[in-house]
């Protein structure tokens, strides 16, 4: 396994991008400010992980996504671990958000991630058009966080 980082033509995996965010246009809000990671099993493409600086201490993962033939496989939790051991040493804070699906948010929690707060109706607000997941219509945005020391 390899992990690569994208510095250029990141829009080249917006195919894998729109599995963790099926908007294009906000994808691309934050695609450019964001240091992109690539899982690679063998020469095959299985996840990737976007992550955004906030501050000083405080970093965002924007979108992780894992192909769903590939899924239930760790490979996202390989990535993951890269990113938050990666980041270690400058920053003390690991944020992400999500919606309100179960699977999603015991994934983060399973890995030390806490909720901290909602951004009502971010889904609704944010997307052209409605978001789905397992069937749930997601509305509110969860944040959850994680001590990078």
């Amino acid at each position: 396994m390899r992990i690569d980082e994208i510095t250029k033509n990141k829009t080249a995996f917006m195919e894998l991008l729109l599995i963790g965010d099926e908007d294009e246009a906000m994808i691309n809000k934050y695609l450019d400010k964001s240091q992109l990671f690539v899982l690679y099993d063998k020469d095959t493409l299985t996840s990737l992980c976007a992550v955004s600086r906030i501050n000083d201490t405080t970093i965002e993962i924007k979108n992780l996504a894992t192909y769903p033939e590939y899924q239930n496989k760790g490979y996202a939790s390989i990535l993951l671990d890269f990113i938050c051991k990666k980041y270690k040493e400058n920053f003390k804070t690991l944020i992400l958000g999500t919606g309100e699906n179960d699977k999603t948010l015991n994934f983060y929690k399973k890995r030390g991630f806490v909720e901290t707060h909602k951004i009502k109706d971010f889904f609704i607000d944010n997307y052209s058009h409605a978001i789905f997941e397992n069937g749930k219509q997601l509305i509110d945005m969860i944040y959850l966080e994680n001590n990078l020391f």
